[in-house]
């Protein structure tokens, strides 16, 4: 017999859901039948799964080991302990801010935000990794929920990625970004001088195909066209390049990047939307292995601020631009 108390992150839900995925080897039908005989009980009396759970319930599931074992949920997540150099990006997993609900990670450029591919390791694996060492999180408690980002960066976009690790951490901060009252500000790198703060609005239709948008100041006829706001400043100039700060007002796939190249002014090392003989040289110059693209600063609606400091590779485009 297997006895469980429901928790935080488990309760609000329908009973047969949590069901299902606590014994997510066994069929649908196996669940209902032990509701059925009894042999699984919600404080001590009979249900049939439309309950929905609160916290502290009791339930007792009256199977042997061996079925439980056969039918419980099975981790499908690779750890990164298991891939040759993820120990060491472990330890310098950067976090920003943490508290009983939500962690914010410092994402390194060339980490996924989330899978692709089932073999892939990306920083959510490294969240869990990381809560499970911390003692935050339990194996057993990932069965039934599972922390994860909130938010997306591209996999050459370094900054803030923003993690629930509870229900209640992952509900409120998807709201808040759904509801734009977290204020996202970036800092990139582009092409030309930029000598003053500018706002931009314009129409975004997105080819699935070639993973790949296009941004337009009317809007276009296709029906999958997306308003988009960016708003940005110049941190810096030199050399025929500016630093700029940019507010993504709006939050649509690969915007900043195709923003401010429709207007002349390409990320620098951005290889789908930028200039090729530009990412060439600061390639050679700067050993810029990746998009000049980094989500640098959140602001809460309560004025909570957290920052996400640039890598070095920021640090040496500026030197090389300031001197040229």
């Amino acid at each position: 017999m297997q006895e469980l108390h429901i928790g935080e992150n488990d309760a609000g839900q329908r009973f047969d859901k949590y069901l299902k995925k606590l014994l997510a080897e066994a069929p649908g039908s196996f669940v209902y039948k032990m509701l059925r005989k009894k042999n699984i009980t919600l404080n001590g009396k009979k249900a049939d799964g439309t309950e929905k759970l609160s916290c502290g319930d009791e339930v007792k599931l009256f199977l042997s080991d061996e079925t439980y074992e056969k039918f419980r949920a099975k981790s499908k997540t690779v750890m990164p302990e298991a891939f040759s150099g993820s120990e060491k990006t472990l330890r310098q997993l950067k976090v920003l801010y943490e508290d009983a609900d939500i962690l914010i990670i410092n994402k390194p450029s060339g980490m996924l935000s989330q899978k692709a591919r089932p073999e892939d390791v990306s920083a959510n694996e490294y969240i869990l990794s990381y809560l499970l060492r911390e003692g935050a999180l339990t194996e057993e408690e990932m069965r039934t929920f599972r922390p994860s980002v909130c938010n997306r960066l591209d996999r050459n976009t370094s900054g803030i990625l923003i993690a629930g690790k509870t229900l209640k951490g992952l509900q409120e901060m998807s709201k808040a970004l759904k509801e734009r009252t977290i204020q996202k500000y970036y800092r990139c790198v582009v092409k030309g001088e930029v000598l003053r703060e500018d706002y931009l609005k314009g129409w975004l239709v997105k080819d699935e195909r070639e993973n790949k948008v296009t941004v337009s100041t009317v809007k276009p006829k296709s029906a999958d066209a997306a308003p988009i706001e960016t708003a940005y400043r110049p941190i810096w100039t030199g050399g025929g390049y500016t630093g700029l700060e940019v507010h993504l007002i709006t939050g649509r796939s690969h915007q900043i990047r195709a923003h401010l190249a429709s207007i002349g002014h390409p990320i620098i090392g951005d290889v789908k939307y930028g200039d090729a003989g530009t990412n060439e040289q600061f390639r050679r110059q700067c050993k810029v292995k990746s998009q000049m693209l980094h989500a640098y600063r959140i602001v809460f609606a309560d004025g909570r601020e957290v920052i996400a400091p640039c890598g070095a590779e920021f640090a040496r485009v500026e030197e090389w631009c300031k001197n040229r």
